[in-house]
């Protein structure tokens, strides 16, 4: 199996390539543009292995794209190159329409022209996408692959046309597409601008936690590495033109989550002061979604996977993995992201 990887140099991406490699032998072409969250580094245990191939390509570069399916010829893709972050879509949404909107038409069209040309009876594009697609749930219910969609964000607007355009290429070029939304990731190799890895360094330079609003946003977490047994599985035997959602269900208030990075850090890397009293109030993003919480019965179900991370023990892994790999954050903390508030109105 050869499985052209787009976006493979991010957090989700570069997971599901060391599974891919590592755990299920297959080799693996990424496809990466190195924006500011692609990094190498998270491929660094894979770098030397045969089966890994890297190309520095943007998807939305028609010409690009079709040359790397004339190159390596792939038995599959996993769409996974997208602008993922809520806050930057407020403050600069072109990019998200052009990588999330154009660069997936033109990596389903490059596949579609691949697909037509060869025999690839088992051949299946993979388009990974996120729970925000479905808007806000009340204090009941949970996302399921019927729920209609509803996006706040310009984020996930862009991921739900995506999506849309994803089926559309299954229903009337018939080629092999399966759709899978996720909840929130987390885990190694997280981009520190997110919740858990911006509360852990934050709280390690003994800075301010900030909390949007009072706290009481709901995410459902899932560990990156139970995310790509799921995508693998998928690839392997999900049904061409379905959706599987992906959850750990794990339903966490975010203040609650921050709690609990704090208690490790007190526990890890004691002070004077707790690192609980570091917490900060700030006044809450445009659209921030209430709930957000996924049934993943189907995938249970169809192709017998289940989240193995309970979220407090893959918490305290990440804790530790954070504290224990500086060499791979401080890069991003001096050059990338330092901790600046994102995702302010522009007038």
């Amino acid at each position: 199996m050869r499985i052209l990887v787009s976006g493979g140099a991010g957090f989700i991406g570069s997971a599901v390539c060391r599974h891919f490699v590592l755990e299920l032998g297959y080799e693996v072409v990424v496809a990466d543009k190195l924006t500011y969250a692609g990094n190498l580094a998270s491929l660094a245990p894979i770098a030397n292995n045969p089966r890994y191939h890297f190309e520095q390509r943007d998807i939305c570069d028609k010409e690009a794209v079709d040359a790397l399916f004339a190159k390596y010829r792939p038995d599959g893709v996993v769409h996974l190159a997208a602008e993922s972050h809520v806050d930057r879509s407020i403050s600069g949404a072109d990019v998200f329409v052009q990588t999330n909107v154009i660069g997936t038409f033109a990596l389903l069209e490059a596949a579609r022209r691949h697909f037509s040309s060869q025999n690839l009876p088992d051949f299946r594009f993979v388009h990974v996408s996120t729970d925000e697609v479905y808007g806000s749930l009340g204090e009941r219910g949970l996302f399921t692959e019927a729920t209609p969609y509803d996006p706040s964000s310009p984020y996930s607007a862009t991921k739900a046309a995506s999506d849309h355009l994803a089926k559309a290429w299954y229903r009337t070029y018939g080629l092999p597409v399966i759709v899978s939304n996720c909840s929130n990731n987390y885990g190694p190799y997280q981009l520190p601008e997110k919740l858990i890895p911006l509360m852990i360094l934050n709280a390690l330079d003994r800075q301010r936690l900030p909390i949007y609003g009072t706290g009481s946003n709901v995410r459902d977490w899932l560990h990156v590495e139970d995310h790509a047994r799921a995508l693998g599985l998928i690839l392997k035997g999900g049904r061409p033109g379905e959706t599987y959602n992906i959850g750990g269900r794990s339903e966490r208030r975010n203040i609650d989550v921050v709690r609990q990075v704090c208690s490790w850090m007190d526990l890890l890397r004691p002070t004077d002061q707790s690192h609980h009293e570091l917490i900060q109030f700030v006044p809450d993003r445009p659209g921030h979604d209430r709930r957000y919480a996924i049934d993943a019965s189907k995938l249970e179900n169809e192709l017998g996977w289940r989240a193995q991370e309970a979220f407090e023990s893959g918490l305290a892994k990440t804790v530790h993995w954070y504290l224990s790999n500086q060499h791979w954050w401080q890069p991003l903390r001096e050059t990338v992201y330092a901790g600046e508030r994102l995702g302010l109105v522009r007038g």
